[in-house]
C-alpha cells in the first residue's frame, strides 16, 4: 500500500493486510478448490491450537456462528433469550432467526457490558440461553452465575465478535467452558474477509455444529466423494467457510502478536491523548487484557458534535443505535436507562492499524474544537 492510498483519520475503520495474504487466496485459488477444503480445516485446527482449546467449527459469519450456536444449543420457540440492547442488530437476528424471544437487558455505563447483576434480574422460567456481548473487546466472563445458569439449564453463548486475542483473567476468550462465537468480518481483529468461528463445549457440540454447517448432511465432502449417496439426518444451513477466506485467516494468524500489540498501543495512545479533555470519557475496555476492536468516547451533543467531525473529514461513527428502540424490535422493547443514554452519547473514533500518532492528535485536536463549537457546525476561524 503507498502512503498516498493509506487509510488514515478520514476512514473509520478498515482492514490491515500484513502482504502475505494475496499469495495465500492465489494458492487456492490455483488449486481449483474453493470451497470448503482442507484449508479450512487448517484454519480451524490453527484456531484451536491458539486458543489451546480441543475443537473450532469454522462458518461463514459471526451471524452465522451466533444462528448455529443457538441452534446447537437447542434453543428455539417459546425460549427465552437475554442479551444486551447494546449490540449489532446481528445478535438480535439471530435469535429470532431460531424463533426464539429476546430479553433486552441493560449495560454497566462504564463499559457498556452487561453484569452478572443484570443477568441474574432478568432470568426467568423460558430463559434457555444467554447472550453477553463483549463489547470493544472486553471480556465478560459472568464468573459469579455461570454454576448457577448452568443448574438451571442456561447456556451461556459469548458473541465475542469484537473479541479475539482478548483475555478473561489470564485465558483468552473461547478456552472459559462456554460456547463462543467470533467473527471475521473485514474489520475484525482478526479479517478472513468474511467468516465466523464457533467454539463448542464438547465432541458432540461440534459434531452437531459441523452438521448445521452443512444442510444436515451427515458425511464430510471427502466422505461423499467416495459414495453414490448421502445422507441428510438434521435440519442444516448452507454455512462452510471456503477456503479462500480460509486462506486469508491464515495469513492474518501468523501475524496475530503484531495486531494484538499494535492495536493496544492505539488505544492507549488515545487514552493517553484524549485525558485533557474534561467534556469527553473514553469507554473502557481494559486494554490491559483484550485486544481492543474499537476506541470510544461518550460526549455531549453527541449529534452535533458527530457532524462537526464529519464535516472536518474525521470518520468518526456510532457503534450501536440501542436494538430495542429499533422499528424491527419493537415487540420487545422496555426502559432501558443506561443503555438509552449510552446511545445518545457514544462515538466511536477511527480506530484501526493504518493510523499514526499524528492521525490521533489530528482526531483528537478536531474532537476538542467540535466541542468547543456550540452549534456542532464548524466556524470559519477554525
Amino acid at each position: 500500500m503507498t502512503t498516498s492510498s493509506r487509510p488514515d483519520a478520514r476512514r473509520n475503520a478498515c482492514p490491515y493486510l500484513y502482504g502475505q495474504e494475496a499469495a495465500a487466496v492465489a494458492r487456492v485459488l490455483e488449486s481449483g478448490q474453493y470451497g470448503h477444503t482442507g484449508v479450512t480445516e487448517e484454519f480451524e485446527r490453527r484456531i484451536a491450537d491458539f486458543l489451546g482449546v480441543p475443537d473450532a467449527v469454522a462458518v461463514a459469519s459471526g451471524t452465522a456462528a451466533l444462528h448455529a450456536a443457538l441452534l446447537a444449543a437447542g434453543t428455539g420457540p417459546g425460549d427465552e433469550v437475554i442479551v444486551p440492547s447494546m449490540t449489532f442488530c446481528a445478535t438480535v437476528q439471530a435469535i429470532l432467526a431460531v424463533g426464539a424471544t429476546p430479553r433486552f437487558v441493560d449495560i454497566d455505563p462504564a463499559t457498556l457490558c452487561v453484569t452478572d447483576q443484570l443477568v441474574m434480574e432478568a432470568v426467568s422460567d423460558t430463559t434457555a440461553a444467554v447472550v453477553p456481548v463483549l463489547f470493544g473487546g472486553r471480556a465478560v466472563g459472568l464468573a459469579s452465575i455461570r454454576d448457577e445458569l448452568a443448574e438451571r439449564s442456561i447456556a451461556v453463548i459469548e458473541d465475542a465478535a469484537h473479541a479475539f486475542g482478548s483475555r478473561d483473567g489470564t485465558r483468552r476468550v473461547g478456552t472459559t467452558g462456554v460456547m463462543t462465537c467470533f467473527s471475521f468480518g473485514p474489520i475484525k481483529n482478526l479479517t478472513c474477509g468474511q467468516g465466523g468461528m464457533v467454539i463448542p463445549r464438547t465432541c458432540e457440540e461440534a459434531d452437531t455444529l459441523r452438521r448445521l454447517r452443512l444442510l444436515g448432511v451427515a458425511q464430510s465432502q471427502g466422505e461423499r466423494a467416495n459414495t453414490t449417496t448421502y445422507r441428510v439426518d438434521a435440519f442444516g444451513l448452507r454455512y462452510q467457510l471456503s477456503g479462500i477466506n480460509a486462506a486469508i485467516g491464515l495469513a492474518q494468524l501468523d501475524h496475530f502478536d503484531t495486531t494484538e500489540h499494535a492495536r493496544r498501543r492505539l488505544w492507549r495512545t488515545y487514552q493517553e491523548v484524549l485525558a485533557p479533555l474534561d467534556s469527553v470519557t473514553l469507554v473502557d475496555v481494559n486494554a490491559d487484557r483484550s485486544v481492543p476492536h474499537l476506541c470510544q468516547i461518550r460526549v455531549p451533543h453527541r449529534d452535533r458534535v458527530f457532524a462537526n467531525l464529519r464535516t472536518r473529514g474525521i470518520g468518526v461513527g456510532v457503534h450501536y443505535p440501542p436494538n430495542h428502540l429499533q422499528p424491527a424490535f419493537a415487540t420487545w422493547r422496555r426502559p432501558l436507562p443506561a443503555t438509552e443514554q449510552a446511545g445518545k452519547e457514544i462515538l466511536s473514533l477511527p480506530f484501526h492499524q493504518h493510523l499514526t500518532e499524528t492521525d490521533i492528535d489530528l482526531v483528537v485536536s478536531a474532537l476538542g474544537k467540535a466541542l468547543a463549537s456550540p452549534e456542532g457546525a464548524p466556524c470559519a476561524s477554525c
